[in-house]
């Protein structure tokens, strides 16, 4: 799942990569929302609301929804930073290794909650951060065929590709897989936004440490995989 890249990367691979982290990115999302009334992996929202709270004067608000959009891209970029040097380095789970330290960083912030917890900003800002990171991650390991928080992306991919079902032949086979693709996508993220809603508030920060949980066995296991072979 966190191996191949670009061509060599199969339908099944796409689905299940979409499908597991657009769920995490959900459930994570919600969380944001509910801790601060604000999302961490909705950048089109973070930036219209930037604006409409500069334009009523509202400047220190809109100053923090700049800087969840500012967490998200350098989340973002250090994603790209460490996929680009290994890849130069030749090392094959440098994807793998990228969502284990989007794991132990999740560990962290899980550990804080249960120990008192974070105040919002810090919260939110991190989440954001992980969201860019996360999000780097699946555009580059797929050549940007799975996104697992861009859900205006997902939604507009959609509405393409159910379209394209409506021509017979060779534009029908081929829109099919990726009408596949962007429905689980964006089904997945809304499941997980329901139930992190719901564990959050049965359990709070353990919702981190479950989600952390599973990104490092996926993670540990895809670099066992790189190993091996």
């Amino acid at each position: 799942m966190l191996i191949r890249t670009g061509g060599a990367r199969t339908e099944t691979l796409d689905l299940s990569l979409a499908g597991l982290l657009s769920t995490i990115a959900g459930a994570l999302n919600a969380v944001g929302f509910l801790v601060a009334g604000t999302f961490t992996a909705n950048m089109t929202g973070n930036i219209s609301a930037m604006a409409d709270t500069l334009v009523v004067g509202q400047v220190a608000l809109a100053l923090s929804f700049a800087g969840l959009v500012a967490a998200f891209i350098t989340g973002a970029v250090c994603a790209g930073i460490a996929v680009h040097q290994g890849e130069r380095r030749g090392h094959r789970a440098i994807y793998a290794w990228v969502i284990c330290a989007q794991a132990l960083m999740l560990l962290a912030l899980g550990a804080m909650q249960l120990r008192g917890g974070m105040d919002q900003a810090h919260l939110v800002v991190s989440l954001s951060f992980l969201m860019g990171l996360q999000n780097a991650v699946t555009t580059m390991i797929s050549k940007a065929r799975v996104r697992t928080t861009h859900v205006s992306g997902m939604a507009t991919d959609l509405g393409i590709e159910l379209s394209a079902m409506t021509i017979a032949g060779e534009t029908r086979r081929e829109a099919l897989p990726k009408l596949k693709l962007h429905a689980l996508s964006l089904l997945c993220f809304a499941l997980g936004g329901i139930g992190g809603t719901l564990f959050y508030g049965v359990v709070g920060g353990w919702l981190f440490i479950v989600a952390a949980a599973v990104l490092l066995a996926l993670a540990l296991s895809e670099i066992w995989l790189a190993r091996r072979g």
